[in-house]
Parts: C-alpha cells; sequence; structure tokens
C-alpha cells in the first residue's frame, strides 16, 4: 500500500515538473492565438480576392446585416480564453452586484417600453455584450446600447453610467442609475423592434 502511495506522490511531482519546465517544447499560448488570428485573416482576404462569390457573401453579410462582435467574443473566450495573456494575474474576482430587474409599471414608449422603477434605482444587465452606443437619443435621452451576445441591441435609456464605448459587460453587472423614475428600453433584432417580455 505504502509502495502504490509513493508511486502517485512521484507520478504527481513529475507532472508539476513537467507543468513548470521551460524547457517544454509548447509555445506560449499568445503565440498560438496571434498565429491563428494572422492564419484567418490572410484566408479571409485570400478568399475575398479570388472568390467573387465569397465576397458577395462577405459584405452581405457585414455590411447588410448588424454583426454581433458580443458573440463573436463569447466564442473566442469560450475556445480561447481571455484576450489578454495577463488578465488573471492578480486572481479573479467576482461580481457584488448581482441584482435582477424589478419594476413597477411598464407601458408603450415610441419604439419600445418605458417601465417605472424605484427612486435611484441601479439597473443591472438582463444580458451579457458589448456596448456598441454612447449617446443622446431622441425622446429617450441618454441612451447606451448594448450588442447582446444573441444579436439582440438592448438600448438602456434615461440611465446615467460610467462604462465606455466596446466595454465588454457581463450579465448581472450594475450598468448605471435611472434618472426620474423612468427607464425606457427598446430591443431590436436585425433591424426591427422585439417586445420586452421575452429579455425579462
Amino acid at each position: 500500500m505504502e509502495l502504490e502511495i509513493e508511486k502517485v506522490r512521484q507520478s504527481i511531482r513529475k507532472k508539476k515538473y513537467q507543468d513548470v519546465n521551460p524547457d517544454t517544447k509548447a509555445p506560449p499560448i499568445y503565440i498560438t492565438k496571434f498565429l491563428c488570428t494572422v492564419i484567418l485573416t490572410l484566408l479571409s482576404l485570400i478568399g475575398l480576392k479570388k472568390s467573387s462569390s465569397f465576397q458577395e457573401i462577405f459584405y452581405k453579410e457585414v455590411y447588410e446585416k448588424n454583426f454581433s462582435f458580443a458573440s463573436v467574443q463569447s466564442l473566442y473566450q469560450k475556445y480561447f480564453g481571455s484576450t489578454l495573456p495577463f488578465e488573471n494575474l492578480f486572481g479573479s474576482t467576482q461580481p457584488v452586484f448581482s441584482e435582477k430587474f424589478v419594476y413597477t409599471e411598464a407601458e408603450p414608449y415610441l419604439d419600445g417600453t418605458k417601465f417605472t422603477v424605484s427612486n435611484q434605482y441601479l439597473m443591472p444587465i438582463l444580458e451579457s455584450g458589448m456596448v456598441v452606443f454612447i449617446g443622446e437619443k431622441e425622446g429617450y435621452g441618454n441612451t447606451i446600447i448594448i450588442q447582446q451576445v444573441d444579436g439582440t441591441d438592448a438600448w438602456y435609456s434615461n440611465v446615467t453610467s460610467n462604462v465606455k464605448l466596446y466595454d465588454y459587460i457581463e450579465k448581472g453587472d450594475v450598468l448605471g442609475e435611472v434618472q426620474e423614475n423612468y427607464l425606457y428600453m427598446v430591443f431590436q433584432k436585425n433591424g426591427t423592434t422585439v417586445g420586452y417580455e421575452k429579455y425579462m
């Protein structure tokens, strides 16, 4: 029995040594990510130059449809991990804010919905995504548009926030504080407005 335990200990020591051994042949992961990105870019450029049908499909998907950068980033993180090799240098942090969206009344407003919320309400993100617009929208006030991972554009209006353009925001994180107890929301998919019920 002791002999078997010692064999297990030796195999664990050997594995630990292999994991930290600088002489191993595997290249660092960020070099692999960089090379994959270069190869995909070159293949796309060659396809655009040589094939008119690929060029037509590419232009249709990129210029005529609403391209979901948030879903691409989500897939990238799923299969390759963080885009920055040193993101977890200081350990992982857990979000403190994890509220659900609570409102007292909902009524149609312009292209979307007007929600009545409590005073100084902190608005949670309904779905993970990338911030693609920050600014004033007529009739809505200060608006933040988040392109969700499912391809839907979610407008959060009448909210003050510290988010920046192209920030990637996780579901449940706090977006900002709602002004005057009214939140205006619009959900659009492929340029068409859809009802809010699916996203609550």
